[in-house]
């Protein structure tokens, strides 16, 4: 599986199409549905499945008052990390360039 990861509008979902396989984008929605590190878990093993995931970095910005809101990118970040070690290549988008961060790039 390729996590990709980036901020929003950095160009993943267009890095993405380079590559055949079945796709995800917006992971980091459903992570904020959480409740339990056990469901958050469960959910990593399913995206896992998709040959590409794409989810949009959100911890980088303001923190935002609604306790909710803190929680949702908590998971967010969580999940990314789980994406991540399951992951067999993980690249970072900004502003239209790849970074591999782990393993290589699969021939497109």
């Amino acid at each position: 599986m390729m996590f990709i990861t980036g901020p929003l509008y950095s160009g993943k979902r267009t890095f993405a199409r380079k590559f055949r396989g079945s796709v995800i984008a917006d992971v980091q929605d459903a992570a904020a549905e959480i409740q339990t590190p056990e469901q958050l878990e469960a959910l990593a093993r399913e995206l896992a499945e998709y040959d590409i995931v794409i989810a949009t970095e959100v911890g980088g910005g303001v923190v935002p008052m609604d306790a909710g809101a803190r929680a949702g990118r908590e998971a967010a970040g969580r999940l990314a990390c789980l994406l991540a070690a399951r992951a067999d290549c993980v690249v970072q988008m900004f502003c239209g360039i790849p970074t591999v961060l782990k393993g290589e790039l699969p021939s497109c």
